[in-house]
């Protein structure tokens, strides 16, 4: 069964994303899909330990940054609302 989640990348991030995508014939949610099975079937116990295929990297630039502080359900509203102004 089908939810929906969503998630926010830079913008650049998901142009090329979609474009892989596309080449691969595939959404670009079967992409995510597929990805987050991959990470989250296995037992890893951090992103580095993660192997990253030649396509990954194919479609990244630049060192990833990853950032896992999570922020406040109060914070998280302000920043809803205020981008809806």
């Amino acid at each position: 069964m089908d939810a929906k989640v969503t998630l926010s990348f830079d913008k650049q991030i998901i142009e090329r994303a979609k474009q892989y995508a596309e080449s691969q014939n595939m959404s670009l949610s079967r992409l995510m899909e597929f990805l987050l099975d991959k990470i989250t079937s296995s037992n890893y116990n951090s992103l580095e330990d993660l192997p990253v295929s030649d396509w990954v990297n194919a479609v990244a630039e630049g060192k990833a940054t990853y950032v896992t502080k999570a922020k406040k359900r109060s914070s998280l509203k302000d920043e809803y609302k205020n981008r809806k102004k």
